[in-house]
């Protein structure tokens, strides 16, 4: 009896991954791949009853009655743009392990037919040379998503890379203790957003890729005032520059309006200036605002707060003076 249970899971698994609307399998096949692939023997009328059975089950199959050709299983888990957009944007993300990239790529692919598979090993096949070496990344999720539920304090290692091999150390001796809150993604990583006993009222974000032996404290975290969005943290967070926010006046070039509109969103105070200009204010990490405007140079000018427009003047002169030197240092 439980040899015949099993058989409509394996009927089930022969159709997921051998058949779609591209490859459908005749009676034929079917019977044949059962008891090649698992030592099964099953007459049509056996197929018929457990094709019945899951579709009662709601494993929806299209049948030879209906293409007048044969068997393919319609129901899945995910549609196949939907597995490949997810795991193109899995293999793209530099925090997940290149392990864990493809342990979960593959599972996202046990869901199609082997078809769909190959269909993107054949578009992807270029490694990610980018990827984090920390492979603790899912477990890091898992304790800190833990805490978080628990209201519990961790502590952990946190890393760098080293200068002299290039591989990822701990930047200082002792461990980081605080108060997990929200975990984030932002800026193409994972981010651990918290408040510290240390200093009260601060809140601040570690990389979950950076995070290494995450342990859960026996001590409670308080209760947060204010509660925030943690997107909108992330948001001002410019970059996921830490430091201050600062309210900020911009005139840009139209041809970079997209590229404003993706980091502060369309809800953004924004003033046309004749044909090919705007005025776009907005609160952001200082950090973040300097690191953009020298990105955009050509096409970007802060209006206000004076200072900020003073210290990346400052910047800028001193680059040129680098670039104006006759001798590189590195050459001497």
């Amino acid at each position: 009896m439980a040899e015949k249970k099993n058989n409509i899971f394996a009927l089930l698994r022969i159709l997921q991954t051998y058949s779609d609307p591209d490859h459908i399998l005749g009676q034929k096949e079917i019977l044949d791949l059962l008891r090649g692939e698992y030592g099964i023997e099953m007459d049509r009328r056996t197929l018929y009853s457990n094709l019945d059975a899951l579709e009662a089950f709601g494993y929806e199959t299209s049948r030879y009655e209906e293409n007048r050709k044969g068997y393919y299983l319609i129901t899945r888990e995910f549609e196949e743009p939907e597995v490949l957009m997810i795991a193109n944007a899995i293999h793209a993300s530099h925090f997940i392990p290149a392990k864990a990239s493809t342990d979960l790529i593959r599972k996202l692919m046990s869901t199609q037919s082997r078809y769909v598979d190959e269909h993107y090993r054949d578009a992807v096949y270029m490694p990610n040379r980018r990827k984090t070496l920390n492979q603790d990344l899912f477990l890091n999720i898992e304790t800190a998503s833990e805490a978080i539920q628990a209201q519990k304090c961790i502590d952990f290692i946190y890393l760098r890379f080293s200068m002299k091999d290039r591989q990822l150390k701990p930047r200082r001796a002792e461990r980081y203790e605080v108060e997990p809150r929200y975990i984030v993604y932002a800026d193409d990583r994972g981010y651990l957003i918290c408040t510290s006993a240390h200093h009260p009222g601060v809140t601040t974000h570690y990389r979950l890729d950076r995070m290494k032996d995450v342990r859960i404290l026996n001590r409670s975290c308080p209760p947060v005032k204010n509660r925030k969005d943690p997107y909108e943290y992330a948001k001002n967070k410019l970059f996921m520059y830490t430091g201050e926010e600062i309210s900020v006046t911009l005139r840009c070039q139209e041809r970079i309006l997209d590229q404003m509109i993706d980091l502060f969103g369309r809800e953004s105070r924004i003033v046309v200036q004749g044909d090919d200009h705007f005025i776009i204010c907005v609160t952001a990490s200082r950090g973040g605002i300097v690191y953009l405007a020298q990105q955009y140079l050509d096409a970007m000018e802060i209006l206000d707060p004076p200072e900020l427009r003073d210290e990346v003047q400052k910047n800028l002169e001193e680059a040129l003076h680098r670039y104006k030197m006759k001798e590189p240092e590195s050459a001497k």
